[in-house]
């Protein structure tokens, strides 16, 4: 998709996102769109969560059946953004929707996703009901996408999800040495909150558990770039991959997926 060269952003709030790391914007988003998207993505989330909805749930690439969340991810005001703050193309590759707080401990995204040259990542939150500090909201840290771009190598880990907890445990050290001082993301519905590749955020405690907190997160790459995942990385080899965008128009027919012996072909560079 060729980009729309418009700006959407003022040069205040462009200069708050370098500044702070993340900014909060009202980009209009058509209010039938979220709500289409709260209720059709309610009955995929996992039936643990429909047993006991205060057990926090998410569900990935709802976009694949659910045509709401592909619109929100490829949203031109939200792709013209993009371009400005980061000054290339946006590449949506992952969506994530969320009906309460994720609870999540501190963390980067460039921890997940990174790339080559690095910090050509970002993801954008998008409020489907109103946020407060009481259901769930984000929690982040402005500024600290200044700091060093921590790896699981930093910290003297092995790469893979079973060394994930210590690598929070060692960011929540980061937090303390730092001084860092945290903010809730308290914002509206509709609302789009964008922060960079390293921002440190999770999410806030949820107070109330009656209260739902309805969301979507979608991950962008940019163009012009290798891209791989830090987390399945060593220093001295990276695991890189080959994201599938997010398509532009709902007429796309998904890829079919990598049979084993492709996959071991490619590692070993066999095209």
């Amino acid at each position: 998709m060729e980009e729309n060269s418009k700006s959407v952003l003022t040069e205040s709030q462009v200069a708050a996102f370098n500044e702070r790391g993340y900014l909060v914007a009202d980009f209009s988003l058509n209010e039938s769109m979220l709500d289409a998207i709260v209720e059709k993505v309610q009955p995929l989330y996992p039936e643990d969560y429909q047993q006991n909805p205060t057990l926090p749930a998410r569900v990935q690439d709802a976009w694949k059946s659910i045509d709401e969340v592909r619109q929100l991810a490829r949203d031109m005001s939200i792709a013209q953004a993009l371009q400005q703050l980061v000054g290339r193309q946006s590449l949506p590759f992952q969506t994530l929707n969320f009906p309460i707080g994720t609870r999540q401990f501190t963390h980067s995204d460039t921890v997940h996703f990174n790339s080559i040259p690095s910090n050509y990542m970002a993801g954008v939150w998008v409020a489907l009901e109103d946020i407060d500090e009481d259901n769930g909201p984000l929690l982040y840290y402005p500024g600290s996408h200044k700091l060093h771009e921590y790896s699981m190598h930093d910290f003297d880990l092995e790469p893979g999800y079973h060394n994930y907890h210590k690598y929070e445990e060692c960011i929540q050290k980061v937090v303390e040495r730092e001084q860092l001082q945290g903010e809730y993301g308290v914002i509206k519905k509709g609302e789009a909150l964008i922060w960079h590749a390293n921002l440190l955020h999770g999410g806030a405690p949820q107070k109330d558990l009656t209260r739902t907190r309805h969301s979507q997160v979608t991950h962008y790459y940019f163009a012009d770039c290798k891209y791989y995942t830090p987390m399945n990385s060593t220093a001295d080899q990276l695991n890189f991959r080959e994201p599938y965008w997010i398509p532009d128009s709902a007429d796309y027919q998904l890829p079919k997926p990598d049979s084993l012996l492709r996959r071991v072909a490619r590692k070993l560079g066999i095209k």
